[in-house]
């Protein structure tokens, strides 16, 4: 007897009490992300199987965010149907880290004012940390790595 998608698809999590995680325990993708087989040689993120098998469909344009942080978890109620620039904001990638920052390095603030936004690459860069540069100024050195006055 050919063995059902859902019983192939719950033999892999670990099913808890409701406020747990229920780790995944098969193939992951290269995110951390479970992977999981469905009819029609056809490979699904684990987590969305879990989300719409037990809370309904994810809906159109939107996708799911962990809210406990745990990729490999399977507990639909750790989950929330989300926009991707939401997904995006809420996550912990280098880029993410960054933007949420309020002041370069040297305590500026990056506001309104103080803040320059390079139209090519879209890098913040602190106006009062480049005025201190400017005013240094450009000194000419020579091949040695000496002042040329």
């Amino acid at each position: 007897m050919k063995q059902d998608w859902q019983d192939r698809f719950w033999v892999k999590v670990s099913v808890g009490a409701h406020d747990e995680c229920w780790p995944w325990h098969a193939v992951l993708d290269r995110d951390g992300y479970g992977k999981f087989y469905l009819a029609g040689s056809r490979t699904v993120l684990a987590h969305r199987v879990a989300y719409e098998r037990l809370l309904g469909p994810i809906p159109e344009g939107l996708v799911i965010d962990h809210l406990c942080r745990n990729r490999r978890c399977q507990n639909p109620l750790h989950m929330e149907p989300v926009t991707m620039a939401e997904n995006k904001r809420r996550g912990e990638s280098f880029s993410i880290k960054n933007a949420k920052k309020t002041h370069c390095p040297q305590g500026h603030p990056y506001d309104g004012i103080n803040t320059y936004i390079h139209p090519s690459t879209g890098y913040r860069h602190c106006r009062e940390c480049k005025r201190v540069r400017d005013r240094v100024g450009y000194i000419p050195l020579d091949a040695a790595g000496k002042a040329v006055k």
